[in-house]
């Protein structure tokens, strides 16, 4: 990996085009290098993860919303349409509608793959645009494998070098550059074009952190397909010979310099050299459980907390119960946050999935976590659950903080808990990592991706359906154009609800 500086720039300076982060960006997309056996062992378990936890949503109010206003859409005349998740390969919109709807689906239940750096992501985001256009243009599985492999390493590779959050701005600004070039990749595009892409996929998907602030609401699963949709509709204008705002990121009145740091902020982007492989996905992980994932690793000690201390789960036994973690999970899911909705009962699914107490309080008392089950309305008001979840407060400590930011094995997304029980007794314990992440103490292999698309895929599309896909997916690399074409899947009868409100479309 080679490290490039980023700055803002004056006009006057006048920054070369090849000195432009964009157009470094452009210049990994269209390295031939291929993609290494590791790489694309991974590219097909976070493939067979992102259908597993699309088929577990896509009968909940925004995949169908989503899917709703897809279907309003006919295919475009220079190309062959894309699968809509759900609706089986016979059925097709146009690339962006599908990567729209699709990424939508995925996005819902917050259950799918994440790397957390400077700032966070769900690089996994990256496959429905990547697969919507590879479907419409006749691509085969190998070009769709490069393609996911582009938008894996640019997305974590801009997450680990630049915060977003820092500034309010919402994560989906990494992946619409990444998602822009990954098409760009799958195309065999050349990097003048991919270049534009980038910086017109930047310059419309910087939107504000509100999102997953307070009053969560369910734009937190549309933004991530609204990105890929704006990066589809980017690469289009690019290859029609139309240009971007440049330097996007450098640029006097640029994201760096009004959106960032500022004229005085400095970035140390890793990007492969020339001939190295984009391995970036080798870095990130998937979630075991339906939640935000600085919350995995506390459900795992929940479980662990229960069967050797069950009076922690009891909230007549407790007085308090105080989670030392790190900067970022205690301002964005934690009491650091100051978000009264992380404390109500009636809060949203999406809020409560981002509220490390709520988490905690159901974790310890069920001694497990279900992406339905724990969400529930009749859960969250449960008397003892409310009760004990008022107790649990969290507080940032240093040191867990440069663990989250430590690279290599000191890398850590977990804390310290103190619980102190009415009886005067203590109870402490620590976590690193998720039990499922690569350190942890049940690492996920392809057996376990393969079992979670089991566990959530077969109620919805049944057995006959799971093994279609499955035996599509394992093969992904191998795929000719006409099997990437059937790469989706369809729900069983009466599984999809009854057509809701209209909209415009």
């Amino acid at each position: 990996m080679k490290n490039h500086p980023v700055r803002s720039h004056r006009s006057q300076e006048e920054l070369p085009r090849e000195e432009q982060l964009a157009w470094k960006m452009a210049q990994v997309a269209t390295d031939p290098v291929e993609v290494t056996d590791s790489a694309v062992e991974m590219i097909v378990n976070r493939f067979i993860d992102n259908a597993a936890v699309a088929a577990a949503a896509i009968s909940r109010s925004a995949p169908s919303s989503a899917r709703a206003q897809a279907l309003s859409h006919a295919p475009s005349r220079g190309g062959t349409g894309s699968a809509l998740f759900a609706l089986g390969p016979d059925t097709r919109t146009s690339p962006e509608w599908a990567a729209y709807a699709n990424g939508v689906a995925v996005r819902e239940l917050d259950y799918h793959d994440t790397f957390l750096g400077a700032d966070y992501s769900h690089p996994g985001d990256n496959i429905p645009p990547v697969l919507a256009v590879a479907q419409h243009t006749a691509r085969d599985g190998r070009a769709l494998v490069r393609g996911i492999a582009t938008g894996y390493e640019l997305q974590i590779d801009l997450v680990r070098a630049i915060s977003l959050h820092k500034h309010k701005i919402d994560h989906i600004a990494h992946l619409g550059p990444s998602a822009a070039a990954g098409i760009g990749t799958l195309l065999g595009l050349p990097s003048e074009v991919i270049h534009q892409a980038i910086g017109q996929a930047l310059h419309t998907t910087t939107t504000t952190r509100q999102s997953r602030k307070g009053e969560i609401s369910s734009w937190k699963a549309y933004a991530p397909g609204f990105a890929g949709k704006l990066a589809v509709e980017a690469v289009d204008r690019a290859m029609r010979g139309e240009t971007s705002p440049a330097p996007i990121y450098e640029g006097e009145d640029g994201v760096i310099a009004w959106l960032l740091d500022g004229p005085e902020g400095r970035y140390e982007v890793p990007l492969p050299d020339s001939g190295e492989p984009k391995e970036a996905i080798l870095l990130s992980y998937t979630k075991e459980h339906s939640a935000e994932y600085q919350a995995q690793a506390w459900i795992d000690l929940a479980r662990k907390l229960l069967r050797e201390h069950p009076d922690t789960a009891d909230p007549a036994k407790v007085t308090s119960i105080v989670v030392h973690t790190s900067h970022h999970t205690h301002h964005v899911i934690g009491s650091g946050a100051n978000d009264p909705q992380k404390y109500d009962p009636d809060a949203s699914r999406e809020t409560l999935d981002h509220s490390l107490p709520y988490i905690l309080a159901v974790a310890l008392q069920d001694g497990r976590w279900h992406h339905v089950d724990s969400y529930a309305p009749e859960r969250a008001s449960r008397p003892d659950t409310v009760a004990l979840w008022q107790k649990i407060t969290t507080v940032e400590d240093p040191a867990w903080t440069d663990r989250y930011h430590a690279g290599g094995a000191r890398q850590s997304y977990g804390g310290r808990i103190v619980v102190t029980l009415t009886d005067g007794r203590t109870v402490e314990d620590e976590i690193a990592v998720a039990d499922a992440h690569p350190a942890g103490a049940r690492p996920f292999t392809r057996e376990n991706y393969v079992e979670k698309f089991r566990t959530l895929a077969t109620p919805v599309l049944g057995e006959a359906e799971v093994n279609r896909f499955l035996g599509l997916a394992l093969r992904l690399p191998e795929l000719t154009a006409d099997e990437v074409r059937d790469l989706t899947f369809v729900a069983r009868a009466g599984q999809l609800p009854p057509a809701g409100r209209p909209g415009i479309f």
